[in-house]
């Protein structure tokens, strides 16, 4: 049984861009084709723009505060801390050349796997009038898993961009995407993003 994809609202829709930043990207091997990856990225979030809807880049990135207040416990950041890795200052931790934000775009730096938790993202959206998230972001069983499930439980309408989101581990990657993501977003590629704006009048959002 086939699923009918609804088509999206660009008044009330954001692109979340999440971790498409230099030191993220070369934890991928060459079967994620990274170059390819972002060039897809950089033309959903055109697509998306074209039509008025609302771009939110989300990075990961730590102060010296940040590190400190990470505790033992925590399995994978404890040890971010105590390697002091991914200082929000490096150039390793910016957004990626090619997806710079532009004035009007949501920006927010995050200290953990997801893009809502230690932000004001969520406020953001909601002060936007934003209610269904197109998800793209590196890597799959990170900070898209982590994202996809906090959205699902905060009741936004979901789409996961496909060939936007990569993992290093292909195996992974594909039994979210295949068996996870489905039961909670609407799996969908760029040309299925393009398809589904297709209609809808450009410009810009009032408010």
């Amino acid at each position: 049984m086939t699923v009918a994809i609804p088509a999206l609202d660009p008044r009330t829709t954001a692109l979340l861009v999440m971790d498409y930043q230099p030191a993220i990207l070369a934890s991928l091997t060459e079967a994620a084709e990274p170059e390819a990856l972002v060039s897809r990225m950089a033309g959903a979030i055109a697509d998306m723009r074209a039509h008025g809807a609302v771009i939110a880049h989300v990075r990961v990135g730590f102060t010296e505060a940040d590190w400190a207040a990470i505790p033992p416990a925590n399995k994978t950041f404890a040890f971010v801390a105590r390697q002091h890795l991914m200082h929000h200052e490096e150039p390793g931790t910016a957004f990626h050349d090619r997806l710079i934000p532009e004035p009007g775009d949501i920006t927010v730096r995050k200290t953990r796997y997801g893009a809502l938790s230690t932000t004001d993202l969520d406020r953001r959206l909601r002060e936007r009038g934003i209610t269904t998230l197109v998800i793209a972001g590196v890597t799959t069983s990170g900070v898209v898993l982590s994202t996809v499930t906090d959205a699902a439980d905060r009741d936004y309408r979901l789409h996961v961009l496909s060939d936007c989101v990569a993992d290093p581990d292909q195996g992974t990657h594909h039994a979210l995407m295949t068996g996870v993501f489905p039961r909670m977003a609407h799996v969908i590629d760029a040309a299925g993003l393009r398809s589904s704006l297709h209609g809808s009048r450009p410009g810009r959002r009032s408010g």
